[in-house]
């Protein structure tokens, strides 16, 4: 598990990558780690990002309409 301060540069590395750009497509790649989802997944594709957060060890990514998903 990431420590805290990696968690902050994950954190700003993303925010110069994706903060204001359109996610184009969402890949799974451990389907293992995925349980069940509502909405699906897919839902996401084509919003804007327009936030990001740390829960706990994980970081989050909020897309326009309210939808969440963590990494």
């Amino acid at each position: 598990m990431p420590a805290l301060p990696d968690l902050v540069i994950y954190l700003e590395a993303h925010e110069q990558r994706i903060l204001g750009r359109t996610l184009v497509r969402v890949d799974v790649v451990t389907p293992f780690l995925l349980r069940s989802v509502t909405p699906p997944l897919a839902s996401v594709e084509g919003k804007d990002v327009v936030a990001l957060r740390r829960i706990g060890e994980r970081v989050c990514i909020g897309v326009e309409g309210g939808l969440w998903f963590c990494t």
